[in-house]
């Protein structure tokens, strides 16, 4: 690793300690009950029992399941309408104003109609995680398409190039990181889909768990539990950005050639 990589991780590290002596200091100084904020120690050891003794993996389990399959489904639809939508401005003039309108429905209010729709189970929280994830991407998908050179596709066209070659060859290409930007919007989005589905109706899932340990007043639980959601968005951020280094590989060639002039 480069000299500024390590300077970065020393950086992160360094605000993670001062964080946690911070907080501990300030529970010690100001005496906050346990029932309020725990101390990190409390939390830690909440958070490796609940590892250890294999309490927390059926409710990783579940959210992760719901969480991956309603983010793929939603994203995978938000991808394929966008570019349907940027294609034809038709179609986008009769249905945007729909799009747009089911986007400004709370989730939350919907969720007890998804749950009378799809029931009580894993099936309800995947829909609600794809309703969630879909506008983001398909807006930014919508935006990057449109944002494409009108002078590269002129030139495919000029030699003949189809409406599909154009749309696979140039502009999904060209909107690529725009739809990138839109993924990993979408992936705290899910989480927080994911658990307010768990909130309202399931039987297993860190929402679940949430939900539970509240109601026993298990702070330290509740914190460990939220720091568990919160490694889950950061693992999902760390994979979408390697895919987008892998995918959207020439950003990387110019960004180290402006870098080497």
């Amino acid at each position: 690793m480069t000299k500024f990589r390590w300077i970065e991780i020393a950086i992160s590290v360094g605000f993670l300690v001062a964080t946690l002596l911070l907080w501990d200091l300030s529970v010690r100084f100001f005496k906050v009950p346990a029932y309020l904020v725990p101390s990190p120690l409390a939390v830690g050891a909440a958070l490796i029992d609940g590892l250890v003794n294999g309490t927390f993996y059926p409710h990783i389990a579940a959210t992760l399941y719901a969480v991956v399959v309603g983010y793929a489904l939603g994203c995978f639809l938000a991808v394929v309408i966008g570019a349907l939508l940027a294609e034809v401005p038709l179609i986008e003039r009769a249905l945007m104003p729909y799009i747009v309108a089911l986007q400004s429905m709370p989730k939350v209010a919907l969720a007890p109609l998804i749950i009378v729709w799809f029931g009580f189970g894993m099936s309800s929280k995947i829909v609600l995680v794809a309703l969630i994830c879909f506008f983001p991407v398909f807006i930014n998908t919508l935006v990057g398409i449109r944002s494409v050179n009108p002078d590269i596709v002129n030139l495919y066209r000029a030699f003949s190039a189809s409406r599909w070659n154009i749309l696979l060859n140039v502009k999904l290409p060209a909107a690529a990181s725009s739809i990138f930007a839109g993924l990993q919007i979408s992936v705290a989005m899910a989480l927080i889909g994911a658990v307010v589905g768990e909130f309202i109706a399931s039987k297993a899932g860190l929402g679940n768990l949430l939900q539970a340990s509240s109601m026993t007043m298990d702070v330290a639980t509740m914190f460990a539990v939220v720091l568990v959601l919160a490694g889950i968005g950061v693992i999902g951020n760390e994979i979408l950005q390697y895919l987008h280094r892998k995918v959207v590989f020439w950003e990387n060639r110019t960004h180290h050639a402006i870098e080497g002039a």
